[in-house]
């Protein structure tokens, strides 16, 4: 059993394949909060800061969650939005922290039929949960984008940097990448210690940076520092396409 807060069909608007058409599987909890990213939200006339998906990760809005314990019922789904699509786009399973299930019978059910299919699966995650790759061979034919999480997230790094799991991730899975969240200060500050300090982990992985903000406004306020950054260190420069387009991290 697994849940899922959203599914959709959109473009993927971040990373390197941002403006694919791509097929989103958004799964509810994580084990990071990264209250120091700074995102506002009200629950219960309570004013909280978090992570930009604050919908999909803090447990206030679980009773909104889509509880899935049958796979057949998600696939049939899938495979009819696929048909009115007209093709099987690539899927996109985010969060939350999708690995959090990576061991649930009913998840990886869904991720095998899909890997069966030939979909390109990728997988948005903190790269904090280590996978069993002998035990779950699916997950060696999907892309991991490692999302890690740098000290503006307000995260120990004892808690958002675990090698070990990392290291398997490059090694078994089919390709990885990293993409970092960064604002102005943190360009400013330790932004590039941080990120060279991951690379001695993974020294082989090309780098992603795009810029911290759940709406226009607050990516406005670091975009262009990101984007220097980006020039000067040889990095790669993501913006965040759906938050251009819409204007909100949800559903689009």
């Amino acid at each position: 059993m697994f849940y899922l807060t959203e599914q959709f069909f959109s473009i993927q608007g971040e990373g390197k394949y941002a403006g694919v058409p791509s097929y989103f599987l958004r799964t509810g909890g994580c084990n990071l909060s990264c209250p120091g990213f700074g995102a506002t939200y009200e629950v219960d006339g309570e004013i909280r800061y978090g992570c930009d998906t604050y919908f999909a990760v803090d447990s206030a809005y679980a009773k909104s969650w889509k509880k899935v314990d049958d796979s057949r019922i998600l696939v049939d789904r899938l495979q009819e939005e696929f048909t009115q699509i007209g093709y099987a786009p690539d899927v996109v399973i985010t969060g939350g922290e999708p690995l959090m299930y990576h061991s649930d019978s009913v998840f990886y059910e869904v991720v095998s039929w899909l890997v069966d299919r030939g979909v390109r699966i990728t997988f948005e995650t903190n790269g904090t949960i280590e996978i069993d790759f002998d035990a779950f061979p699916a997950y060696k034919a999907c892309v991991f984008a490692l999302s890690l999480k740098l000290a503006n997230s307000g995260e120990p790094a004892s808690k958002r940097v675990i090698p070990q799991a990392l290291k398997n991730l490059q090694s078994y899975s089919k390709e990885t990448f990293l993409k970092f969240t960064i604002d102005k200060e943190l360009v400013e500050t330790t932004a590039f210690e941080e990120i060279n300090e991951i690379r001695k982990i993974l020294p082989e992985l090309e780098v992603f940076c795009m810029p911290v903000g759940e709406s226009r406004d607050t990516i406005w306020k670091n975009d262009r520092a990101v984007f220097e950054f980006c020039m000067k260190h040889n990095f790669r420069y993501s913006d965040r396409l759906h938050i251009r387009v819409f204007d909100t991290t949800q559903g689009v």
